[in-house]
């Protein structure tokens, strides 16, 4: 396995001793093109980082029982990303926080390779070594506070131009 570890934000502060032991939690897998390692809905706690190949996040465009025009589309999905491995994104981190449902799907559109852990071994490896759990659990906290941030952004844009809308369509 080549050392890209270091180059994974997730642990880039990390010491060397610190990073041997966030290894021991993570397994490689390879992931074949056309599976979902994430679904939308279902219950998860695993995290997965794309170290190799390439993934697309989407999410429904619908609250499940909504009864609008847009239900007679054939896929009523919105592609959020396409990624590749060069900044070994991250997915399915809040699952480590909490095990509410996935918030959105994760396809892989080219065979790729993912390092994994589940909640179990992160919480041992974090009460285990608490600082390196107090590091990581920060950097995941800056990452959903960007997330928030720049969600919180595009509701404002959204609902502006849902008034701008509808201030029109009444005219």
């Amino acid at each position: 396995m080549a050392d890209y570890w270091k180059s994974i934000p997730l642990f880039q502060d990390l010491d060397d001793d610190e990073l041997r032991h966030v290894k021991s939690i993570f397994a490689n897998i390879a992931v074949k093109s056309g599976t979902n390692i994430i679904a939308e809905g279902e219950e998860g706690d695993e995290m997965f980082i794309l170290v190799n190949g390439k993934v697309r996040i989407s999410k429904r465009m619908l609250i499940k029982g909504m009864n609008i025009p847009l239900t007679e589309m054939k896929n009523p999905r919105k592609v959020l990303a396409n990624l590749d491995a060069s900044y070994y994104p991250v997915f399915g981190e809040i699952a480590l926080i909490d095990r509410d449902i996935r918030s959105a799907t994760v396809s892989v559109v080219e065979d790729s390779e993912f390092l994994v852990t589940d909640r179990i071994k992160f919480f041992e490896l974090a009460e285990t070594h608490p600082t390196i759990g107090c590091k990581l659990f920060l950097t995941i906290g800056r990452r959903l506070a960007s997330t928030v941030r720049r969600s919180n952004n595009e509701i404002v844009k959204l609902t502006t131009a849902l008034a701008l809308a509808l201030s029109r369509s009444g005219r």
